[in-house]
């Protein structure tokens, strides 16, 4: 070997050295917020990657009005709603207090209309209308909200009115809010585009700007949700994607406007900066097979009922490990869809996802001579 290929090995030496070191840097902390709390929600995956009193009860303000958005795109899409319907505006939506799309008492209006004035302008008159038009009253309608708190798994959240105005026993937390708007951008893709991506809308010859100034300033993100009342503070929940990834981030009690988007887009740039998600499992997939006893097949396949996500540090595929905990053998008959396991997906000992692992087929019982066979040798 010569001087010139001897340098030529160390310098590649030295460069693998540095890059190995480089992906061995660890995660460091959250950003210190000074907002009462947080969270970072990486959609695909269902996980939190960084969080502030994430189950604390806050008063939301407007972004109560996620929910009644929820609600009308889903009566949208079961084809309950049209968007081209009208309604006649209520003298209580003209009366309502705070912010307003400027309806008048007696105008008929679209729903395509109040949606841009609910989601755009946030308006409480357009909450109120597009409350009466699916209720009947705003009272029947905050009853829809609480049901669907239930469905949609939001166990901090409770509602008292439909446009977010302090009232008691009217609260969400963090966690709530960013998993709403996680499923308003999942569950009505091409409405959440339609609807929450406008950044201005006119209506009665007023022009109204989207409250979400990130929608401005940071390309990534394409919907969310801001409210502010002097006993709630500041709030903002974002939605956006890059890198492959939709996170949301969802920030509550700040003092001021610049600082809620100041920390929503401080969680943002965070878990696009050190985290990534890829698929561990696909639905139906065969994680194993178990043996079967007494069966008419010999081996049932264990299986993920779903696509399996998980949201780990960047660049650390190859260290998170992945297990499926089985027993030795099962005895027919079996059920297609009967739990029979667990996976667990793990990073450096931290548990990262844990998903039931379920029978990927029916086994029925075998024949006599052959229960016989195995009866004999299960006894050893």
């Amino acid at each position: 070997m010569n001087n010139a290929s001897r340098l030529l090995f160390v310098l590649l030496l030295l460069g693998a050295a540095v890059a190995a070191q480089a992906r061995s840097l660890p995660i460091p902390d959250p950003p210190s917020l000074g907002a009462g709390s947080y969270v970072l929600l990486d959609v695909d995956s269902g996980q939190v990657l960084a969080s502030k009193n994430p189950d604390k009860h806050i008063k939301p303000a407007s972004v109560t009005k996620l929910m009644t958005c929820y609600i009308t795109f889903d009566a949208i899409t079961n084809g309950d709603l049209s968007i081209d319907e009208t309604t006649k505006v209520s003298k209580k939506a003209w009366k309502a207090k705070g912010s307003q799309m400027f309806l008048r008492v007696g105008n008929e209006v679209s729903v395509d209309k109040l949606l841009d004035g609910l989601i755009t302008a946030s308006g409480n008159d357009a909450a109120i209308a597009l409350a009466q038009h699916m209720g009947g009253t705003t009272g029947t309608f905050v009853g829809y909200m609480n049901k669907y708190t239930e469905r949609l798994g939001l166990s901090n959240s409770h509602f008292e009115n439909v446009d977010g105005l302090p009232v008691e026993n009217h609260y969400m937390s963090a966690r709530d809010i960013a998993g709403l708007q996680a499923k308003i951008a999942t569950d009505f893709p091409e409405l959440y585009q339609k609807y929450f991506q406008k950044k201005a809308f006119k209506y009665n010859g007023i022009k109204q700007h989207n409250r979400n100034k990130l929608l401005w300033s940071d390309s990534r993100v394409d919907g969310g949700k801001t409210g502010h009342t002097k006993e709630a503070g500041f709030n903002l929940v974002v939605s956006a994607k890059a890198k492959g990834m939709r996170l949301v981030s969802a920030v509550t009690g700040t003092d001021t406007n610049n600082a809620r988007n100041r920390e929503a887009d401080s969680l943002l740039n965070y878990g696009f900066r050190f985290f990534e998600n890829g698929t561990f499992a696909k639905s139906g997939q065969s994680i194993a097979k178990v043996t079967v006893w007494k069966g008419d097949a010999d081996r049932v396949p264990a299986v993920a009922q779903n696509k399996v996500v998980v949201a780990y540090p960047r660049g650390k595929r190859d260290d998170v490990k992945v297990s499926a905990k089985l027993p030795q053998s099962l005895t027919a008959p079996i059920q297609k869809g009967q739990k029979i396991g667990t996976l667990t997906i793990k990073y450096n000992d931290k548990l990262l996802k844990q998903k039931p692992l379920y029978a990927g087929k029916e086994v029925g019982e075998g024949g006599l001579f052959s229960r016989l066979i195995d009866a004999i040798w299960m006894m050893f």
